[in-house]
C-alpha cells in the first residue's frame, strides 16, 4: 500500500509545552488515522521527530510499504534525507529511532512544504496544545 504521512510538532516556547500530530492518508485519500498528542516540555525540533516516528510507527502497523513524508521542518527532512548531519544529541536518538522504522518500510521519501501545505496536522498540534 502507497501512503503519505503528513507531521508536524511545535511547541509555545522553545523549549516550551510542545505537542506532535500526523495524519497517515491512504493513496486514495482515505484517513487511515489521524492524531495530536501533547509531550510536555520539549523544543520544537523534538515534537517534529516525535510526530515522524509516532507516524512511521503507525504506517508500519499499517502495512504501508511505500511512504512519503510531508513535513514543514525543513531540519527534519533535511536531516533524514542525509544532507544534514544530526549534531544536537536531544535529536540524535529521535533520528535512530525514525531510521529504525523507516527500513521497516520498501521506500519512504521526505518532502518539505510550507507550513499552510501541512494544514490537517498543524491543526492537531494546536487543539493538543490547548486540551
Amino acid at each position: 500500500m502507497r501512503a503519505t504521512l503528513y507531521t508536524d510538532g511545535g511547541a509555545r516556547g522553545n523549549p516550551g509545552p510542545a505537542a506532535y500530530a500526523f495524519v497517515l492518508e491512504a493513496e486514495d485519500g482515505t484517513v487511515l488515522d489521524a492524531r495530536g498528542e501533547a509531550i510536555g516540555v520539549a523544543t520544537n525540533n523534538v515534537a517534529e521527530y516525535r510526530a515522524l516516528v509516532a507516524g512511521l510507527e503507525r504506517a508500519v502497523e499499517a502495512g504501508v510499504h511505500e511512504l512519503e513524508v510531508v513535513s514543514d521542518s525543513e531540519l527534519l527532512v533535511k536531516q533524514m534525507r542525509g544532507e544534514y548531519k544530526v549534531k544536537n544529541r536531544a535529536l540524535q536518538g529521535l533520528f535512530l529511532d525514525a531510521s529504525r522504522h523507516a527500513r521497516r518500510l520498501d521506500t519512504v521519501t521526505y518532502r518539505h512544504v510550507r507550513r499552510e501545505h501541512n494544514e490537517l496536522a498543524d491543526r492537531l498540534v494546536n487543539e493538543a496544545l490547548d486540551a
